[in-house]
This record gives C-alpha cells, sequence and structure tokens, in this order.
C-alpha cells in the first residue's frame, strides 16, 4: 500500500510490555503447570494497531502514556521502529503497562493486563486535540480511561474526523461514546455483550477468528469475507493485526479493506507474539496475490 494513498490515523490507546508464556495448556484454578517458553514482547492494543496500521502502508501517530521503567524506552523504540509517530507519546513517573499472557498448544491464550502508565492518561493536551482534529481517522481501545477515550471521540466528531473504535475489553460504555462512533470493529464475544448499542453504529465489522469477518453497514449493506488457511501457532494479538490494517486500507473501501485486514489478521497467527508477529504489506499483498 502506498502511504500517499492511506489515511492519517491517530491512535489513542494503551502501550505495554507483554510477558508471554507457552504451556501445553493453561492452568485450571489453582494448578501449577509447567511452560516450555517465556519472552518479553511490546504489545499493547493501542501499540499493536498503531504498528498494524503502520506497516499496512497508514501514516499512524500514537497517542498514549510510557512509564520511566526498564520496559518504556523499548516499548517506545519498538513504536518508532514500525514507523509510527511518537513525538506526542508521554513519559511518566512509575510502571508502564504490562500484559501476562498464556498461549497454550493450541494457540489460543488467557491475558492479565496490568494498566501502569496507560491508567494515567486521563486528559489530552492541547497538541493531542490538534493531532486528532488533523487526522483522518482516530482509532480508540478500552485499555486507558473511558472518559478519554469519549473525550477524543467526541473531539474528533466534531472535527470532521472519523472515529473508529475496538471496545475492547469489553465494560459498561456511554451511550455519548456510542453516538461518536461511525466504525466498530468487534470480535463475536464483543458483538454479544454490545448487542443493543452496535446496532445505531454506522459501519459495523465483526471478525470471526478462522471465520473471516462481517462487514454490516446501516444502509443494509452487508459484506463478508471467509477465513484463510493458514498453520496457527499464537492467536494473541490477531485482532489487533486486523484491526489496524482495517482502518490503514478504510479509504480503499469495504470489500478491500475487509479482505486487506482479514489477511493481516490471519498471518498474524502464524508468529509467535503480539507486535512481532504483525505482517507487513508486502507479505499481506503477497499472501492476497496468492489466492
Amino acid at each position: 500500500m502506498d502511504r500517499t494513498d492511506s489515511p492519517a490515523v491517530v491512535v489513542l490507546g494503551s502501550i505495554n510490555m507483554d510477558l508471554v508464556t507457552a504451556t501445553a495448556r493453561r492452568p485450571a484454578p489453582g494448578e501449577t503447570v509447567l511452560g516450555s517458553d517465556f519472552a518479553t514482547v511490546p504489545g499493547g492494543k493501542g501499540a499493536n494497531q498503531a504498528i498494524a496500521a503502520a506497516r499496512s502502508g497508514a501514516r499512524v501517530r500514537f497517542l498514549g502514556a510510557i512509564g520511566d521503567d526498564v520496559f518504556g524506552a523499548e516499548l517506545a523504540a519498538t513504536l518508532s521502529g514500525a514507523g509510527v509517530d511518537t513525538t506526542l507519546l508521554r513519559r511518566v513517573d512509575g510502571a508502564s503497562g504490562i500484559a501476562s499472557i498464556v498461549v497454550d498448544e493450541t494457540g489460543e491464550n488467557s491475558i492479565i493486563v496490568v494498566a501502569g502508565a496507560n491508567g494515567r492518561v486521563t486528559d489530552l493536551t492541547a497538541a493531542e486535540l490538534g493531532a486528532i482534529a488533523e487526522a483522518d481517522i482516530l482509532l480508540c481501545q478500552l485499555e486507558i480511561p473511558i472518559d478519554t477515550v469519549l473525550a477524543a471521540a467526541q473531539h474528533a466528531r466534531a472535527s470532521g474526523t472519523v472515529v473508529a473504535l475496538n471496545p475492547s475489553p469489553v465494560q459498561p460504555l456511554p451511550d455519548a461514546l456510542w453516538a461518536a462512533v461511525d466504525i466498530a470493529i468487534v470480535n463475536s464475544l464483543e458483538s454479544e455483550q454490545y448487542a443493543n448499542e452496535l446496532t445505531q453504529v454506522p459501519h459495523l465489522v465483526r471478525t470471526l477468528g478462522g471465520d473471516g469477518a462481517v462487514y454490516l453497514g446501516t444502509d443494509g449493506n452487508e459484506q463478508s469475507v471467509a477465513g484463510r488457511n493458514v498453520e496457527v501457532l499464537d492467536t494473541t494479538g490477531a485482532g489487533d493485526a486486523f484491526t489496524g490494517a482495517l482502518v490503514a486500507t478504510w479509504n480503499q473501501g469495504v470489500p478491500a479493506a475487509l479482505n486487506w485486514a482479514n489477511t493481516a489478521g490471519a498471518l498474524a497467527t502464524t508468529r509467535r507474539g503480539a507486535s512481532a508477529a504483525i505482517p507487513g504489506s508486502d507479505r499481506i499483498a503477497a499472501a492476497l496475490a496468492g489466492g
């Protein structure tokens, strides 16, 4: 994808260090099991989606916060290395966000997130508001304070910036936030939990795991794309890869964006980790060309 043909995307969200443990099966309550591998991988839903959008060719600016701990510098470098603009990334005292992830041999995962610096993004600066107003698309998730997400979405709506929301992790959301959303990207669980609220969103994209994805418009437009046959190693971050790729190609039209994002999400499952597994545009294009 040519960056000049892609939207300018601002991602407001979390950035974490993922502490990833591989094991044959995930432990039951009160049970201890042996792991087979461990790695620290930069992640966080916001950062993952920003990297995915950048790797799909978008011009991406990230709004969020890191701590002054050992993880902070590595997290910032990971964003910059992926081509994400970090000039407005905050650096605060204390710990960066972390996610403890257990991945079993089928590729399924369980995740515990500790907000750290992400929880301190409680307002928006004039520079951040300006970046949102100048963007084509604002992309948000729910791993930072909801009031901040709401303020950003309403400012984007007032400025003519398209608002895309991945409402994860699931939690109660104010009606005012849903009223500001143009595009919602949800998985099957989120689709069930937010069933009533999603009816008012103009553009709904629902991911179906290995079965592909579906687009539903309030105008009655419905489109779908089938799942891709890949060897799944780790599903961590696959949804983020899909979401970032979708907004990066949104201006190409729904069929193209849905197909591109579906391919990005599938390819992300073939490698371990979150941000490390997100495919670039060359790899996505090659997979699409191969059928």
